[in-house]
């Protein structure tokens, strides 16, 4: 009996029916990058100071009612206070002038009560200056990009499940579609809460398509075609949205615009519906044969090769270790990946791995304010350093044991945030360049944990895991914001804990199973209990005897 990847190969793994949704798969995941850190500028905090109303003041006064407070050894203008109006009103009546005849350390201050006044020399606008987020409503900003985050974090609760039950193609473009319209629907919002609430909605369809995208092309593509798109494919869609994004937010510079684009960049991927077949693997899996077979042959047909008069079916019985129509699958749960052992001690390490990942690498993507005077060339550097990412992990994943190089690139993202601290301070392009040291080896380690969760979990499985997983990622952006800003209590710690996550996430992959050069599991019992790591230069027969109790493939 021929698993589904032995029965399949007569297709070959580079035609033109893996092309086309190679390519389509791909660009699906363009919108997630253009949406992913939009709020860096959605809610980018201009200059701001009191607003003062139009009072007879002198020009003296006019420029000495806001107070200048000495920050970080240098003199800024202060952001929440000025002067009290009245009082400065009366001085400025009588002639007195101000460093002068008037001491402004004795005067007293008050909150801006009449609003405040925000610069334009780098956002025209934005919900920051809209809805007034500063000073004591300065929490609001991080807690919108929570806000986002949380939403992803339940999309990802339920697009696992709900793709594993009803198809990776209908999740798919359901949740596009949602994103699409709840981002469009932002533009009208009335108040922050609205907003908010928008933004909470409009974030259940981030991930989630991302990782129905993944799992629908790992599950269809096989052998180099399958590790080249789960590590440069759907990523190097993404990081062209990741770069889009600071070029249409310059040349926009207005929230509104930019959501505008956001959204309505959604309609392109509609028609993509009758492109995108549904994984002929799930299919299988949930005993649909037929709709399987149908697939195939139209794939054959694209490829230019003939199909057997049976593909999956031969005398009543299956070609394939997965389930016969007329006996589906019994779904699987949440429940089944933590009620068995082995099973339960893998999800567990890869939760602590997708938790440090991620919130280093959300951490480090909505830092880019704080990099530079200009947020657009700083989102955009962060941004490209993604692409020698994604090529690293590629080949990585194509020569290397899963555990030994996730190691190293946590090892090397934990000592480039830890060294930081230790640069002087006149060589600020040295800390950015640390930063991005670290943006690079984190971002690495990310991609391919994709990938080894993947290859890990079983077909009945796989899109639930990989969605817990993504739900654990969620809660770590959820606190990535929180945690940028303990920068005020200390600059350095919030790069301090990400190190040591990272460092972490280094430590306790040595524990996971190995999957380098092992076919994809199709039953919780073929899923690895443990392996080793595996030197790229041993032959395969070697690599497979002692562990490997399924034929290699990759």
């Amino acid at each position: 009996m021929k698993d589904y990847d032995e029965t399949t190969e007569l297709l070959g793994h580079w035609g033109r029916f893996q092309q086309i949704i190679f390519f389509f798969l791909c660009a699906s995941t363009i919108p997630n990058g253009l949406g992913c850190f939009s709020i860096v500028f959605l809610a980018g905090s201009p200059s701001h100071h009191c607003l003062i109303p139009d009072v007879n003041l002198t020009q003296e006064w006019n420029k000495a009612i806001i107070p200048v407070k000495v920050m970080n050894g240098e003199d800024e203008v202060s952001q929440c206070s000025r002067y009290r109006l009245d009082v400065v009103r009366n001085l400025s009546a009588q002639g007195f002038i101000p460093g002068r005849d008037v001491n402004l350390t004795d005067l007293e201050q008050e909150d801006c009560l009449d609003g405040w006044s925000y610069s334009k020399d780098i956002y025209q606008s934005t919900i920051v200056s809209e809805f007034d987020l500063v000073c004591s409503e300065h929490w609001k900003q991080p807690f919108t990009i929570s806000t986002y985050t949380i939403g992803v974090f339940t999309g990802s609760f339920f697009s696992g499940p709900l793709s594993d039950r009803f198809g990776r193609k209908p999740v798919l473009f359901v949740t596009i579609v949602l994103q699409m319209m709840f981002s469009f629907f932002q533009i009208f919002s009335p108040s922050w809460t609205v907003f908010n609430i928008l933004f909470f909605l409009s974030g259940l369809g981030q991930i989630s398509n991302y990782i129905a995208a993944f799992v629908l092309g790992t599950e269809i593509f096989q052998g180099n075609v399958r590790v080249v798109y789960c590590t440069l494919g759907v990523n190097i869609g993404f990081v062209i949205g990741y770069m889009m994004l600071p070029l249409f937010a310059y040349f926009l510079q207005d929230w509104k615009s930019l959501l505008v684009v956001i959204s309505l960049f959604g309609l392109v991927y509609i028609p993509f519906w009758g492109l995108i077949p549904e994984s002929p693997r799930w299919l299988l899996s949930q005993g649909r044969v037929k709709e399987a077979e149908v697939i195939v042959r139209r794939a054959a047909k694209q490829n230019k090769v003939q199909a057997p008069e049976d593909i999956f079916d031969s005398t009543g019985e299956t070609k394939t270790s997965l389930h016969q129509e007329s006996e589906p699958e019994r779904h699987y749960n949440i429940l089944d990946i933590i009620k068995i052992g082995h099973i339960r001690t893998t999800t567990l390490i890869l939760f602590l791995l997708w938790f440090s990942t991620h919130l280093g690498y959300t951490g480090l993507s909505l830092n880019s304010a704080n990099l530079h005077a200009n947020p657009y060339l700083s989102s955009f550097l962060l941004a490209v350093v993604e692409v020698p990412s994604y090529f690293s992990s590629w080949l990585a994943i194509k020569v290397l044991p899963r555990r030994l190089s996730l190691s190293g690139v946590s090892i090397l993202g934990a000592v480039s945030l830890y060294i930081i601290q230790l640069m002087p301070q006149s060589l600020p392009e040295l800390n950015v360049s640390l930063e991005m040291l670290g943006k690079y080896a984190i971002t690495t380690g990310n991609a391919m944990l994709y990938v080894y969760t993947a290859e890990l979990y079983p077909t009945a499985i796989r899109n639930t895991a990989t969605g817990m997983c993504s739900v654990v990622a969620r809660v770590a952006s959820t606190i990535a914001p929180f945690i940028l800003e303990l920068r005020f209590i200390n600059k350095y710690l919030p790069n301090m804990i990400m190190g040591t996550l990272a460092l972490a996430c280094a430590v306790s992959t040595v524990f996971l199973p190995e999957s380098f050069r092992q076919p994809l599991p199709e039953t919780l019992e073929q899923m690895p209990k443990r392996g080793r790591i595996v030197c790229p230069c041993v032959t395969r027969e070697e690599q497979t005897k002692p562990v490997v109790v399924l034929e290699t493939q990759l």
